[in-house]
């Protein structure tokens, strides 16, 4: 599944964005050959290595980085090309190469939650929550004294605690806090004059049918004269 809205007018009018998007190798590199920046941008701030990543375009992904593409980029909302790519391909070369897993964007989300939000293909999810898994296990034997570790599982305890004695706050907190970061996406992909646009036919559309059911016009002059 893309995550890229592919009709946007800023990044068709770029051949080598268009080209990833598209998959098309041979003139991907005859842009990159002639000079092509590879870690060109769209208005979001995503590169090449984002949209080719986003459309599962593995081929384009390697060609990028041979041409030095910088694989740690990210868009203007922290997301690097692992936050916006679905297929499990694409996900085993950029992690091979250095993408962390755990990496969080501007929101706090991290690229398997991003993947489950778009409803990715299961083999990319749990392909996603295994590389978590072992990155987690790797931090933990690694990184952490004795000391920490009881410091941690003393902080885990009260958090549960607290959880345990107010279930709702943590659960509304949950929902709100998902929605909202829903909702920000939806209109910076979307765009705030498209939401806008959208919103309005919405409401025109459910002013008609209130028309259509109850045969009267909202706000006559007939409705006036009654509230009156």
């Amino acid at each position: 599944m893309s995550y890229v809205f592919i009709n946007d007018s800023s990044q068709t009018c770029v051949p080598l964005l268009q080209s990833c998007i598209d998959g098309d190798l041979p003139f991907s590199k005859r842009l990159l050959e002639t000079g092509c920046d590879p870690n060109i941008r769209d208005n979001r701030g995503r590169t090449g290595l984002h949209l080719a990543a986003a459309r599962g375009n593995v081929d384009i992904c390697r060609l990028l980085h041979k041409f030095g593409s910088d694989l740690l980029a990210t868009d203007y909302q922290g997301n690097t090309a692992l936050h916006l790519c679905g297929h499990v391909d694409t996900i085993q070369f950029l992690v091979s190469n250095g993408l962390k897993i755990d990496i969080c964007n501007h929101n706090g989300s991290t690229p398997l939650v991003l993947a489950k939000r778009r409803g990715v293909n299961k083999d990319a999810i749990r392909l996603l929550e295994g590389l978590e898994e072992q990155e987690v296990k790797g931090f933990n034997r690694g990184a952490h004294s004795k000391l920490e570790t009881m410091q941690m599982a003393d902080s885990e305890s009260a958090m549960e605690s607290h959880s345990l004695l107010n279930p709702n706050l943590q659960s509304s907190e949950g929902v709100l806090s998902s929605f909202r970061t829903t909702w920000q996406e939806f209109v910076e992909d979307l765009g705030f004059w498209r939401v806008l646009l959208l919103l309005v036919v919405i409401a025109l559309l459910s002013l008609g049918i209130a028309y259509y059911v109850s045969g009267v016009l909202p706000f006559s002059s007939s409705q006036l004269e009654l509230v009156h």
